[in-house]
């Protein structure tokens, strides 16, 4: 397993432990303040130099990327996020950390979108960020959607250099 995937797995546990915490605490209190100091802190802070780490390896990451190969320009598959009333579609772009996580990714898509044919390409997450950085409605990487949907906004996405 990659690096990057392990620290995505940690970040989704810790997170799920934190809003669990945080719901059982509200149901017996009303300060939603309170709910985040003490222990639930040294949760929130873990989790925030986890996500900062997932930004840095998403930057150099290779990732597989589903096309539909079934229109006539190479559309990559997107996962639209707005709300219904929006009048703008933000969307991210779909990546995986592997072929099996792909295939599982196309099977969904083919029952959501017919028997289209699908391509798969690898791509860093920074050449992902680069091809799309120019549509104001790109939100940003969903890393193994639809099983996780944990999604690295493109801003969040740069080298450990910077």
């Amino acid at each position: 397993m990659s690096e990057l995937k392990e620290l995505i797995e940690k970040f989704i546990e810790l997170d799920d432990d934190l809003n669990e915490k945080i719901e059982a605490y509200l149901e017996e209190n009303d300060d939603i303040d309170e709910a985040f100091e003490n222990d639930n802190q040294k949760q929130i802070e873990e989790l925030a130099e986890l996500y900062h780490e997932i930004e840095h390896g998403v930057f150099n990451e290779e990732f597989i990327i589903v096309s539909n190969a079934s229109s006539e320009d190479k559309e990559v598959v997107a996962l639209i996020i707005s709300d219904e009333d929006d009048e703008a579609e933000e969307f991210v772009i779909p990546a995986y950390t592997d072929e099996a996580q792909a295939e599982e990714a196309i099977e969904v898509f083919k029952e959501q979108f017919g028997e289209n044919e699908f391509n798969c390409d690898k791509k860093t997450g920074s050449e992902i960020v680069a091809d799309h950085h120019e549509d104001d409605d790109f939100v940003g990487i969903a890393i193994n959607a639809p099983q996780w949907d944990f999604v690295v906004h493109h801003e969040d996405v740069h080298d450990c250099s910077d």
